[in-house]
Order: C-alpha cells, then structure tokens, then sequence
C-alpha cells in the first residue's frame, strides 16, 4: 500500500491520503458524491477513502448568511468527513466564518484558499496573490486557527507565488505551520502560469523535507498513476486531484485501487458513461430543481464525452438540454457500445491556458510588508 493515511484529527482521516480540489461551481454535493461513491467502490480493506471538499465559500458570505452560500455549505448524512473550503481577505471576518463553523457543526475541517488565480480574485488581493503580503497572510491564517480553536483542523491550499520573480510558497508554508495549521498543500504553478504548462513538482518536494507537518501536492494529476509517481518523487503525505476528474468521477476508483498497489483502472465504455451522465444531473436536479440541475451540468457533457465519437450537432444539443427527458433522449441516441477512447488517458481536462499578467490591486507588489486589508477585498458571494 502507497502512503499512510492522512489523520488531521481524530474525525478527519483520508485513508487513501486523496483529496478532491475545491473546484467552483463544480464540487457540489452532486459532484462530491459521484466521486465518493467511485473510491468507497474500489477501496481495499480498512480504508475508509478520501477527502471530498466542498467549492470555495468565500467568509463574508456564510457571515452574513448569504441564501446561496447556506446551500452551499449543506452535506449529505453520509459524506463524513465534511470538509469546507473558505476564501477571505480580512483576518477578522475569515475568524468569525470559521467560529460559525464550529459553533453551528457546519464541517469537521476547514481549508483556506490562498491558491485561486482568478483575476476577479486576485485583483482584489485574495487567492494566490495574498501571500505576497505575508504578513496579512498570516494574520488571516492565525484568526482560522484561533476561531477553530482545536474543534476542527484548519489546512491551507496554496500556489507558488505570483509568477517566477514572487514566489511565496516557502515563508507562506512555514508561517502557517507556526500559526498551527494541520496541513499544507501545494499546486506547483504560479498565478501567472493559470492552468498552463507543465506543473513544477520540486517545489513540493522541498516543502515536504521542510516542514514538520504533512505536505499535499496538487497538479497535472490526470490518471491515478501521476498521483503514485507524485508520491514517490516528492515525499509528499497526499495528493489533492482538481481537473483530472472533470468528467470522469471514476478516477476516484482508479487512485483508490492505485494505493492499494492494484493495477485495474476505470475504462467504461459510452453506454456506462451515458449512465453516469444521467445520475449526475439526476443527482444536480435533485437538490437544485430540475431546470437549473439540468443547466447546470451542461458544462460537463463536454468533459465526459471527450475522445468518444459524437457528432457536433449531438453535442451542441445534449449541452443545450433542459429536462431529464430531453437529456436521457439526447444521450439513448448515442452509438453506446464505443470503447472508451485510450487515447484520451493521461491527457490534460478542463481549462488550459498560457502565462498571463495576474490581476493585482494597484501597489500590491510594492507593499509587501503591509497587513492592511485591501478595500472591497471581501467577496459577498460563494461558488461559481
């Protein structure tokens, strides 16, 4: 078996040490619970399976209740552990988020999101341009702490920095291991580098020799076999898989069936990948209503169908359905018995991108000493 389970409390064990990336607007009840299912499917024995965390809830919103954010925050009875990711700028509002966590057993884990390279995030000073003011960094890592006040783990999810000339990754991991945190884990791209090129895995060996706490490494996990490399090249505790999965909540069964040592991997023909198209916005429409649960999963039919043989116009139509009924029709027309396409494996999913000039509020870089909160920082919405 690759890698010891990862134990962040006594409630929190992630044995696989997988962990599925907060994604917005993806990572939704629905979501989280295809991918559940897949690993519980293939887990060897004792295991218990991975960490499933929510998309990212932004502080100020679950402070103030926002309607949307309260849904986003709702767990099914049986995804233990609940784990929430939250995103904040002001070290007093990400606190009181994190108190409400705790005082209303909302999670069992919190993670915060210094990692974002959205430019409607970093141009506020949030995500992966936060730790380049380290000191407002820590200030907000040491409120989570002290809010959480050991009733629930608190981790951080991090990039690099913001492009080559300002990395932040080392001083960011040691100061919010000083400030308590249980757990670091790192995406090996700058903001710069968005979702592009090839991830740099070095830096994730460095801080796994570096620090006293678990180190997680995130980036180009494609197949369950990037994860057992990853392991094996950095010393890393975990991996934490985002873009991999899109359309593909199976890769789920493959890692888990990968650090058992076991050899078999997920390749489901169309027709089983119809059938999970059609529990996703089953599962979508569910808990969202069906029109909006249909809308919503149109952006997956894309990562799904990649590699089969489906024609442009089947496809246009199948991403513009409205109702279960037009969407099961859609996908009964397709030719079911294709294999699944080998030469997608190990392929990149979901959004690429080149390096880009990151978004930043005026003076960020020339203020790096500064703790102050940028004005208009905080986000009064969560998710997509």
């Amino acid at each position: 078996m690759l890698g010891r389970p990862l134990r962040l409390s006594d409630r929190v064990v992630a044995d696989p040490p997988v962990v599925l990336a907060p994604m917005a607007g993806i990572t939704n009840t629905a979501f989280r619970r295809l991918c559940r299912e897949a690993m519980r499917a293939s887990l060897g024995p004792g295991q218990v399976g991975g960490l499933f965390v929510s998309e990212m809830i932004t502080s100020r919103a679950l402070v103030e209740r926002n309607p949307k954010t309260m849904r986003l925050v709702g767990f099914e009875a049986d995804e233990q552990p609940r784990s929430i990711q939250l995103y904040g700028v002001d070290p007093a509002v990400v606190g009181s988020a994190v108190r409400l966590v705790v005082a209303g057993d909302m999670a069992d884990h919190v993670d915060l999101n210094f990692g974002c390279p959205v430019p409607k995030v970093t141009r506020r000073g949030g995500g992966a341009a936060l730790p380049w003011r380290i000191g407002l960094f820590e200030d907000i890592v040491a409120a989570a702490v002290r809010a959480a006040d050991g009733a629930v783990p608190v981790t951080v999810k991090m990039r690099l920095g913001i492009d080559r000339e300002h990395h932040t990754y080392r001083e960011a991991a040691l100061r919010a291991q000083d400030a308590g945190v249980a757990q670091v884990a790192l995406h090996g791209r700058t903001a710069a580098d968005f979702y592009g090129g090839r991830a740099d895995w070095a830096p994730i060996a460095e801080l796994a020799g570096l620090l006293d706490i678990p180190v997680l490494g995130n980036g180009d996990i494609w197949e369950a076999d990037d994860a057992v490399r990853m392991m094996r090249e950095t010393g890393c505790a975990g991996v934490v898989v985002g873009r991999g999965c899109l359309g593909r909540p199976w890769l789920f069964a493959d890692l888990a069936a990968a650090f058992d040592g076991r050899t078999e991997r997920a390749r489901p023909d169309l027709a089983a990948v119809a059938g999970t198209m059609c529990r996703h916005a089953q599962l979508l429409a569910a808990w969202m209503g069906e029109l909006r649960g249909v809308t919503d999963f149109r952006k997956h039919v894309a990562w799904y169908l990649k590699g089969f043989a489906v024609g442009r116009e089947l496809r246009a139509a199948l991403a513009g359905a409205s109702t279960l009924a037009e969407l099961g029709d859609l996908l009964g027309t397709l030719e079911l018995d294709q294999p699944f396409p080998v030469e997608v494996v190990g392929r990149p999913r979901g959004r690429t991108s080149g390096t880009r000039t990151v978004a930043l509020p005026q003076g960020w870089l020339a203020g790096a000493g500064s703790r102050a909160v940028p004005a208009g920082a905080e986000l009064g919405h969560s998710g997509g």
